[in-house]
């Protein structure tokens, strides 16, 4: 054998040793199966953020809640996403009752797992209600991450609040979306830990670097005001419906699909423009074009615990912030100069404007805005996560 057909022989077996090690490294990975009450490709947030990092070193099931299937038969959609996580969604046999749904979504968890069995176990529960058909499974970790206090939102299950009482004693730890629902849940687990929600930096700072217009919002006059996110009973519409009437030089923008209240329900006026759901990558592009952003939630049960994403994500496009005083944004941003706070139409109105003001020194704005997001990412909340996870494997 030369020396050179020696070396090729080397190399084929290095590469034989390097495949066999990495399949048998992804064989040896722990799978974590995450449990959601929010889709995959509804609105990119927390689940999308945390699930896609963990799948650099987890085999990652992320299990929707099931849709009626037009087979008629049971049976389990299984699609990869770019970033590993796998995405399971249940179809199941239409007319069924609750208990049924349950025990068919059982059957096609326990199928799929003991096809590809895992080498651990873990699970993380974005919802309680799901505890009716994972309740038998045995995880090495079991995390509750409790992003919302859903039971305050409209059409909860009447048996939520019982059900994460018992995810609540089967959870190894608790993570919560802010601080006012820490304060609340650490109440009731040993274990618990705020992890309010993060911001992709680079991704929202676009909106400081481009001058491209969205065709739907090209023809929109400025002063813009814009919110981007799930439009529904959080949002306080009689406040949107005031500023609008009292200042129609305004022209607000909504971007967000509507979920849980009726389209009908919302104020029709010449300056509210509902421009839809828009992905994830395109919402630079229409925070670029506004001039304020808004956070209009309504103070009711729905919002007592909240802590928006959206308020990170403004600042990083360089976007001033008004929003109503919802605990955690008062705590979080409050002092900071660059958000602030109404509590009612005539104060939300003065804040827009003394806003509006803080355009005019845009330099100033950023460094202000910076200074706020500084250490901030969903790498560094990810991290913080998986640290806490295995330390308990």
């Amino acid at each position: 054998m030369t020396r050179v057909e020696k070396q090729q022989n080397d190399k084929a077996a290095i590469g034989t040793f390097e495949i066999h090690h990495y399949t048998e490294s992804l064989a040896q990975r722990p799978t974590l199966l995450c449990l959601s009450h929010l889709r995959w490709g509804f609105v990119y947030q927390r689940p999308q953020h945390i699930m896609s990092r963990f799948a650099r070193d987890y085999i990652v099931l992320f299990f929707e809640e099931p849709l009626v299937s037009d087979r008629g038969a049971p049976w389990l959609e299984e699609t990869a996403q770019p970033s590993g996580v796998t995405v399971l969604v249940p179809y199941v046999s239409p007319g069924l009752s609750p208990e049924a749904v349950s025990q068919q979504q059982r059957v096609l968890l326990d199928g799929y797992l003991a096809a590809h069995p895992p080498a651990e176990l873990m699970t993380w529960y974005f919802t309680p209600m799901s505890l009716d058909f994972t309740e038998h499974l045995r995880a090495t970790v079991t995390v509750f991450d409790c992003m919302d206090e859903l039971s305050a939102f409209k059409d909860a299950p009447s048996d939520l609040l019982e059900k994460e009482k018992k995810l609540l004693k089967r959870a190894d730890v608790v993570f919560t979306g802010g601080y006012s629902l820490w304060e609340a849940k650490s109440k009731q687990h040993r274990n618990a830990y705020a992890i309010p929600s993060s911001v992709d930096i680079d991704h929202f700072a676009a909106a400081r670097r481009t001058d491209a217009e969205p065709k739907d919002q090209r023809d929109i006059s400025h002063p813009r005001l814009g919110f981007f996110g799930v439009i529904d009973e959080r949002l306080d519409v009689q406040l949107l419906s005031e500023l609008a009437q009292a200042n129609p030089q305004w022209h607000i923008v909504l971007i967000g699909p509507v979920v849980k209240i009726d389209p009908a329900t919302l104020p029709q006026l010449d300056n509210i423009h509902y421009l839809g759901g828009k992905s994830y990558a395109q919402l630079p592009q229409y925070l670029a074009g506004w001039d304020v952003a808004l956070i209009p939630f309504a103070m009711n049960e729905s919002t007592r615990f909240i802590s928006p994403t959206k308020t990170p994500e403004y600042l990083a496009g360089g976007c001033p912030v008004v929003s109503t005083p919802i605990a955690d944004v008062v705590r979080m941003y409050g002092q900071t100069g660059v958000v602030r706070i109404a509590k009612d139409t005539l104060e939300f109105a003065e804040a827009i404007r003394a806003a509006l003001a803080d355009r005019q020194d845009l330099d100033v704005l950023h460094q202000r805005a910076d200074t706020v997001l500084q250490g901030m990412s969903w790498d560094g909340t990810w991290k913080t996560m998986k640290d806490l996870i295995e330390c308990l494997r």
